[in-house]
């Protein structure tokens, strides 16, 4: 799973890795300011990637 999100929800998408598969999530940043993604919760820019 992969989630993008902001800074704002970076701890909800956090709580759905930790919830759906029981384990720590890896969070990374977006590295490439080119690529422009939006948050999967709001529409801000994905600052952070959670997967598991």
């Amino acid at each position: 799973m992969l989630i993008k999100c902001c800074e704002d929800h970076v701890e909800l998408a956090m709580d759905v890795i930790v919830d759906e598969y029981e384990v720590a999530p890896n969070i990374d940043k977006v590295e490439n300011s080119e690529i422009l993604t939006t948050c999967e919760y709001c529409q801000k820019k994905a600052i952070y990637i959670v997967s598991n």
